[in-house]
């Protein structure tokens, strides 16, 4: 059941937890979006909306690279697409590949189906890291306008992922965004320079990227 209106984003709990139920189609996923929302799954069965009281936003000018990935990046043939194979970049996120202590995924079926569905629609972009052939890498997101989410990233290889996220970056800049939803700060998108924002504050970046759509009640 497409979900027609979601709560404010304000009345989320300490958690971000916004919302129970609904679905995963097209509309309400962009319905989503628009508001400051996100889908996480619990469990494979029990859909949860989320719009944390901080998000993980990472402002272009601040992308930054470490000396690592710069000396990899140079001695590896790694080769870069967009949009060539998204739904084996979002399979490849969901298996879990170097997380740590993570046991579980939130890349359910149902959410690869859905974002599937949401690029064929023309809101999601794939950027792809490819050695001697072989999908080594990549990082795929959700984008409105001049807004783009990073859903999430893998790698096989050294620094594959940061090579899709170097190209993502890159695509942005092309295209006039100047910032990027990280959605949850983690070690990895805190290592390319992203940083947490109040949701107040998130909210007015969002409105700024989005002002042909407007925002749920406004």
């Amino acid at each position: 059941m497409a979900v027609p209106l979601f709560p404010p984003v304000e009345q989320a709990d300490p958690d971000g937890l916004l919302a129970l139920g609904g679905d995963l189609s097209v509309s309400s996923l962009l319905h989503a979006y628009l508001n400051g929302i996100f889908p996480w799954p619990i469990a494979e069965e029990l859909l949860a909306w989320f719009a944390p009281p901080e998000r993980a936003v990472l402002f272009l000018d601040e992308f930054h690279l470490s000396r690592r990935f710069q000396r990899t990046r140079k001695s590896v043939p790694f080769t870069v697409r967009i949009d060539t194979n998204f739904r084996s970049v979002v399979e490849c996120c969901a298996e879990l590949k170097n997380r740590g202590t993570q046991d579980g995924t939130w890349i359910t079926e149902q959410i690869i189906e859905a974002y599937c569905a949401l690029f064929n629609a023309g809101y999601c972009h794939s950027f792809e890291t490819y050695l001697n052939g072989e999908l080594v890498g990549g990082v795929y997101g959700v984008q409105i306008g001049q807004f783009f989410a990073a859903e999430s990233a893998f790698y096989r290889s050294s620094g594959a992922s940061m090579v899709a996220m170097c190209e993502l970056v890159n695509y942005l800049k092309q295209n006039g965004v100047t910032w990027c939803d990280c959605q949850i700060l983690t070690p990895f998108s805190e290592g390319l320079g992203a940083r947490l924002l109040p949701r107040e504050q998130f909210m007015q970046l969002l409105r700024s990227s989005l002002p042909r759509y407007g925002l749920q009640g406004n």
